[in-house]
């Protein structure tokens, strides 16, 4: 056995194409927007994922600048003012346009059962133990598990003696051997696995957008939550802070759980 923990990896993020983007304005008569962004009102350190979700706002109402849409008359130039009203007014279909892609490292299928329930807004590749073959059983056990010697000890035999099957059953398959055709040692691993436990560790890529993502770390940090999602959401959530905080930055946070100051965007 061996004791894991699960981990967050953002590994993909929005990239905004500028040049593109003023060629489209050029045309619509919005240069003004981003003339701001020369001037580093948009953000001093490109955020790409802020700046994409304020373009799609703004093309929805041709807001880059009063008069170009004789009903407004006005516009916001702060971006944090601007997106904390998208998110006030839950004008949510714009931040479907922002995605963050994550690997999630050491997750027991019992916490990728519950996040497929997730599905809108939503793409996941998880590894497969029809073609990955176990040979040790990661496993996670949260602190107050660890704290119990006796419970340690029972589940470490368990563990083990599991493990010694999947290297017994790689043996009696003879799946090592010289010239077992990949389709016959995928049948075999196929059927190995149904003896993995639940609580194996495992890994996947999840993309989620930032409209999915607002309500799954409010879901899933949520007091009633499975430990492991709280765990692995309250990370996602202090990753996303960094990235676009004025995307996520309006949640309070109390004793884990994420409580957003502007819900069902």
């Amino acid at each position: 056995m061996q004791s894991v923990e699960p981990e967050v990896h953002l590994v993909a993020r929005p990239q905004v194409d500028y040049p593109e983007v003023a060629r489209y304005l050029a045309e619509v008569g919005g240069q003004a927007w981003l003339e701001r962004l020369d001037r580093g009102e948009l953000d001093t350190q490109l955020n790409d994922p802020q700046n994409l979700a304020e373009f799609a706002g703004r093309l929805c109402y041709r807001s880059w600048e009063p008069g170009l849409n004789p009903n407004v008359t006005r516009v916001r130039t702060d971006q944090d003012q601007y997106l904390s009203n998208i998110l006030a007014s839950m004008h949510g279909s714009v931040l479907e346009h922002v995605s963050f892609s994550f690997v999630l490292h050491n997750v027991s299928r019992v916490f990728t059962h519950e996040l497929v329930r997730h599905r809108p807004g939503v793409a996941v590749s998880q590894e497969s133990l029809r073609f990955v073959r176990l040979n040790d059983l990661p496993f996670w056990f949260p602190d107050w598990a660890r704290q119990d010697p006796e419970l340690m000890k029972r589940a470490g035999e368990m563990l083990a003696q599991m493990e010694e099957f999947q290297t017994w059953m790689a043996d009696h398959f003879g799946l090592d051997e010289e010239g077992v055709a990949f389709a016959e040692k995928k049948h075999r691993t196929s059927f190995m696995r149904r003896f993995a436990p639940e609580g194996l560790a495992t890994g996947l890529v999840w993309t989620a957008n930032v409209r999915t993502l607002r309500h799954t770390i409010e879901a899933r940090t949520a007091p009633g939550a499975e430990e492991e999602m709280r765990l692995v959401f309250d990370q996602i959530g202090r990753v996303l802070q960094e990235e676009a905080p004025a995307l996520f930055g309006d949640y309070e946070i109390s004793d884990g759980a994420w409580v957003p100051s502007w819900r069902k965007v």
